[in-house]
């Protein structure tokens, strides 16, 4: 985001269950705490802190640290496991390993001198929406914010990204339905039958263990056992995330919940005016814009 104001960002470092210190920062506003505080939790992969992988610059920890910075609030994002300056493997991480160490760093960050004791929320995007929602529904949580987090089963979840994906390529791979169907019911079996953290499946490297415990998690129990406020966002040109999950999230959450459909908004949090693709995730924010004056006008109510 250009133009930011600077921050007064510190390392912080938390320490999980098992010893790992898990890297961070916490950005502090300006003026005297203590500070309400956010946890950012991302979303899956070996994600550094600010939702980066070298091959997809998310660049959504800095923004938004200095956007809430500039409301008084303050925010702590770390480094996953085998991402950034925190040690360790992801692959073996799991997916509930990852909400436990999600759950560490929220205690670490209430314990913080500089943080209001019981005004500390949770912000996950993706996987770390999930995670976000676990959080909310067991531990001392203010409030919730829900980027493209989804309400069912990991295993429905996947199979609705895949029909997603498929009717977001060409015609011709599009024709193939049946037969990438039952090989992706295949593919799903072997996965379910691995034991082992890490596995190699039709050769590819998997984290075999996050797939399992991911597939079996139903985010409608939690969303259930959440008494905080929650605030919940899903762009309408999602590919992994039925948007039509956010009317189950309103009627889940017994509490005060506010749901928002963005138009144009993709999966990673970025708005696309043309046909939802994966391939539009690693355009640069901003790369739609150039040679605007070449295309013809929008349409009242196109993206901009």
């Amino acid at each position: 985001m250009r133009g930011e104001p600077p921050v007064p960002d510190t390392d912080m470092t938390v320490t999980a269950d098992d010893g790992i210190r898990l890297a961070g920062t916490l950005t502090l506003p300006d003026g005297p705490g203590p500070h309400p505080a956010v946890l950012l939790l991302h979303g899956s992969g070996p994600l550094d802190r600010n939702g980066d992988t070298p091959k997809l610059p998310v660049n959504l920890g800095r923004p938004l640290a200095a956007a809430l910075a500039a409301h008084g609030i303050a925010m702590l994002r770390t480094d996953r496991r085998g991402a950034g300056a925190t040690p360790g493997d992801w692959r073996t991480a799991g997916f509930t390993g990852n909400r436990r160490d999600a759950a560490a760093a929220l205690r670490a960050l209430a314990a913080h001198p500089d943080v209001r004791p019981g005004a500390v929320g949770v912000v996950g995007h993706s996987e770390g929406a999930l995670h976000a929602m676990a959080l909310a529904a067991r531990d001392d949580v203010a409030a919730a914010v829900l980027l493209a987090g989804y309400a069912r089963t990991g295993e429905d979840a996947l199979r609705w990204q895949a029909r997603s994906v498929l009717e977001s390529l060409p015609a011709p791979v599009r024709a193939l339905r049946r037969p990438l169907g039952a090989a992706g019911e295949r593919l799903l079996a072997r996965v379910k039958a691995t034991r082992t953290d890490a596995a190699r499946v039709a050769g590819l490297p998997l984290n075999a263990r996050w797939m399992r415990e991911n597939l079996a998690h139903d985010t409608r129990d939690d969303l259930a056992a959440v008494r905080a406020p929650v605030l919940a966002v899903t762009g309408d040109k999602d590919l992994q995330v039925d948007p039509a999950d956010l009317d189950v999230i309103r009627r889940l959450v017994p509490g005060e919940t506010e749901v928002h459909r963005v138009s144009c908004l993709t999966h990673v949090l970025r708005r696309d005016g043309g046909r939802p693709s994966l391939r539009s995730y690693r355009r640069p924010r901003g790369a739609r814009h150039r040679h605007a004056a070449h295309r013809p006008p929008r349409r009242p109510g196109g993206c901009r």
